[in-house]
């Protein structure tokens, strides 16, 4: 698609997204291709954008779409799975591990104060989100609460009168069902003023793609919402139940281990534009995560935990326009949580944290059609049990627009940030067990600088980027060969360089997603008896995406996403180091029935039986059909 927006702030390298000058934050990307032309045109730096979804396919195959489906495809995000994303996903971005990835819904980053393998439970359907956007470097430190790395950050959508229910079958007896409604209306004999109801339920369970991979999820989700002429108000409520297996899942021990996780979610979400180009968010959320884990399911006596965790908070961002040139950008986070837990130590329960930063900038508009920003402050993190941290955050975006309405952006960042780490790598025993914590763990540190280019054509984008990432004390999961019984919290310093590359083209029926990551890494334990890296060194060296969006005719639809990684060895994996996958769908809307699509749906279509874990079994294929009615 093709939009003429007005941007002030820097180009996101990989981010399809625009970049919005009333707020400083990257907004939701299309799924459809159509072109909006801005009416108001004015002596102000505009620019063309080519947006897109980031992956061709939106809905998973195997389960009901959650906040994390598709990500395994997405250029930015490297989604390393147990069974399925939809089961549990380790999100990592630009080489980090799971614990350095945020997930922010408005204002509010979602937080598991018991391990980062949770952060992704999050209840909520996707129709009432927009698509993810992956923020790093400035805009991750100003806007990530203990996300060293990255945050995926999606906002409340507006509610439609629409709805849809949907059914399924496939493979591995796999079935599924699902019903969807929304109702907008004016409130009372208001033009300005709407009320908004929108609620789901989703079910869907199989045996697994592999012997003891099987599933069952059900999932409920209502919000409320008030729109008015510059405000947005939400209620929401999500209840999720989720069971599943999978052999090694968090042990090379040859067992087949289970999950069973129960996850309620309740936010209070308002947005408020006033003046000229100002916005501030507010979130607050209540969130309790239970969590039963079986090491043997024939055996559940061998061991098994319970964890129970219980989280508030109250978050604050926005953008104040103090002049046409100078605006200032602000973010705000208290958290405060709470476990119980049969595994880990009883002196380490509960703990605060706290997030301000500030980011002033400043805008110049110089001849010829450009503008150069700059913005440059801080952030500081503190907690009621760890030491302190202040963050320096700067950038310089230098944008052009051209006669013929193209654009290109360079921009150069350096970003700080810092998090503490999970219950389960420092408040578990440190001298036995399957997973030993460490006790001396500090606060992570992370300092990253990177050089970007952005091009916008009318029928085509591209960005590029290098950066250098300084991870210092960052917590990882370790194996030594001379105690394999367990899985060992140890802190690592380690530099990383990347390089990354996406472009897209648009043409009269199609739309080409592609991408090339590559990622080099040099680390430093400080210890001699850590043989191998679960996650820290668990990272592709090339990785390469490629999106198809096609339609032949008015009624079929073929969308594929497929991703090839060189992964770097690792002594845990079983099998190669290379993989290929494919995710096919096939969408079928005929005529005669409108509002009816039918989709032919295949995931893992070679049958990669790539270890996306070391140690553990990679998914297997996965082939559905399923049939939703739309109104």
């Amino acid at each position: 698609m093709i939009r003429v927006v007005q941007v002030a702030l820097p180009a996101l390298l990989f981010s399809l997204s625009t970049v919005s000058s009333a707020s400083d934050e990257i907004h939701a990307v299309s799924d459809e291709v159509s072109t909006k032309v801005n009416e108001d045109v004015s002596n102000d730096i505009e620019k063309i954008t080519v947006e897109s979804s980031t992956t061709a396919n939106t809905k998973p195959v195997g389960t009901f779409g959650s906040p994390v489906s598709n990500l395994e495809y997405h250029p930015r995000v490297d989604l390393q799975s147990r069974n399925m994303a939809e089961a549990q996903a380790d999100v990592t971005i630009r080489g980090g591990i799971f614990e350095n990835t945020g997930f922010r819904v408005g204002s509010a980053t979602l937080l598991d104060p018991q391990t980062g393998h949770y952060f992704a439970e999050i209840p909520i359907a996707q129709e009432m989100l927009s698509n993810a956007n992956v923020l790093t470097g400035a805009d991750n430190a100003l806007l990530g609460v203990n996300s060293s790395v990255g945050t995926v950050s999606r906002n409340w959508t507006p509610i439609k009168t629409a709805g849809s229910a949907s059914i399924g079958a496939g493979n591995n007896n796999f079935n599924l069902q699902r019903i969807h409604s929304g109702v907008s209306m004016a409130l009372g004999d208001s033009t300005d003023w709407t009320l908004g109801l929108e609620g789901e339920f989703s079910r869907s369970e199989s045996d697994g793609t592999i012997e003891n991979g099987d599933h069952d999820f059900q999932r409920a989700s209502a919000r409320i919402q008030l729109v008015g002429p510059s405000s947005q108000t939400d209620l929401f409520f999500g209840s999720q139940d989720k069971f599943f297996g999978w052999p090694n899942m968090y042990t090379p021990f040859n067992v087949n281990e289970t999950e069973d996780l129960e996850t309620q979610l309740l936010i209070l979400n308002h947005k408020q534009e006033y003046a000229q180009d100002s916005t501030f968010e507010i979130s607050t959320y209540y969130r309790n995560n239970k969590d039963h884990y079986v090491f043997s399911r024939e055996n559940p006596d061998i061991f098994e935990a319970f964890h129970e965790t219980d989280v508030k908070s109250i978050a604050l961002s926005g953008r104040h326009a103090q002049t046409a040139s100078f605006a200032l950008n602000y973010s705000t986070q208290f958290i405060a949580d709470s476990i119980k837990s049969t595994t880990l130590e009883n002196n380490f329960t509960s703990r605060h944290y706290y997030k301000f930063s500030v980011l002033p900038e400043y805008r110049m508009d110089l001849q010829n059609d450009q503008a150069l920003t700059v913005r440059l402050g801080a952030a500081f993190d503190d907690t009621n049990r760890d030491d302190s941290q202040v963050s320096l955050i700067g950038d310089i975006t230098w944008d052009t627009i051209n006669a013929d309405d193209t654009s290109q952006t360079i921009y150069l960042s350096y970003a700080e940030a810092s998090q503490v780490a999970g219950y389960t790598a420092i408040g578990g025993s440190d001298s036995g067990g399957l997973f030993r914590s460490n006790y001396n763990l500090e606060r992570e540190t992370t300092k990253n600088i990177e050089l970007g280019l952005v091009l916008d054509r009318e029928t085509w984008r591209l960005d590029s980027a290098i950066f250098y990432r300084q991870d210092n004390d960052l917590t990882d999961w370790t194996y030594s060969l001379s105690s394999t019984s367990a899985r060992s919290a140890n802190p690592v310093d380690i530099d990383t360089l990347g390089l990354e590359l996406l472009a897209v083209k648009r043409f009269e029926n199609s739309e080409i997603i592609t991408s090339y990551t590559f990622l080099e890494k040099s680390e430093d334990y400080g210890a001699a008896d850590i043989d191998a890296s679960f996650y820290a060194l668990n990272f592709p060296d090339h990785r390469v995406t490629l999106g198809v969006i096609w339609h032949p005719s008015d009624i079929v639809e073929v969308r594929v996403d497929n991703e090839w990684r060189k992964q770097e060895e690792n002594i845990l994996r079983n099998g190669d180091d290379d993989a290929l996958f494919t995710h096919l769908s096939l969408k079928v809307s005929p005529s005669q029935i409108k509002g009816l699509d039918i989709v032919l749906a295949a995931d893992n279509l070679w049958d990669e039986s790539f270890e996306e874990i070391p140690g553990t079994p990679g998914r297997g294929e996965q082939y559905t059909i399923s049939a939703t009615y739309n109104w």
